[in-house]
């Protein structure tokens, strides 16, 4: 499986995006496929994950609310619509592909496949 994101870009606080994350190279049925953002001097964080096969979904506290996962099954991508954006939102944003179990989605050592991010600058 790979993962290519893109959909970044330099948006006014308050403003919108779309990153988008298109996978290639296998069946997705067994994966769950995640959005992670890691700002200048701060570590990897969880954003919002999805269920590439039958649902669930999660989002982290910061974004809840202001984030919408989706996924497209005919252009094998998955969506992260963020609204309301807020300069602290301005970091690089990685697509990331898993088969860990639920309880473990969050954390980003379970990821095997990472796209290559895309920048995402909030200005304020």
């Amino acid at each position: 499986v790979q993962l290519q994101a893109s959909g970044g870009g330099l948006v006014q606080a308050g403003g919108s995006l779309r990153l988008s994350c298109a996978v290639s190279g296998g069946s997705l049925s067994s994966y769950k496929l995640g959005w992670f953002r890691q700002a200048p001097g701060k570590e990897r964080e969880f954003v919002s994950v999805i269920r590439w096969s039958g649902g669930g979904i999660r989002y982290a506290d910061s974004v809840n609310g202001r984030a919408t996962i989706s996924r497209d099954f005919a252009k094998n991508t998955v969506y992260l619509q963020m609204n309301s954006l807020k300069p602290e939102d301005t970091a690089v944003y990685y697509c990331g592909a898993t088969r860990v179990v639920w309880g473990e989605i969050e954390n980003q050592k379970h990821y095997g496949v990472w796209g290559q991010g895309t920048l995402v600058t909030v200005s304020s």
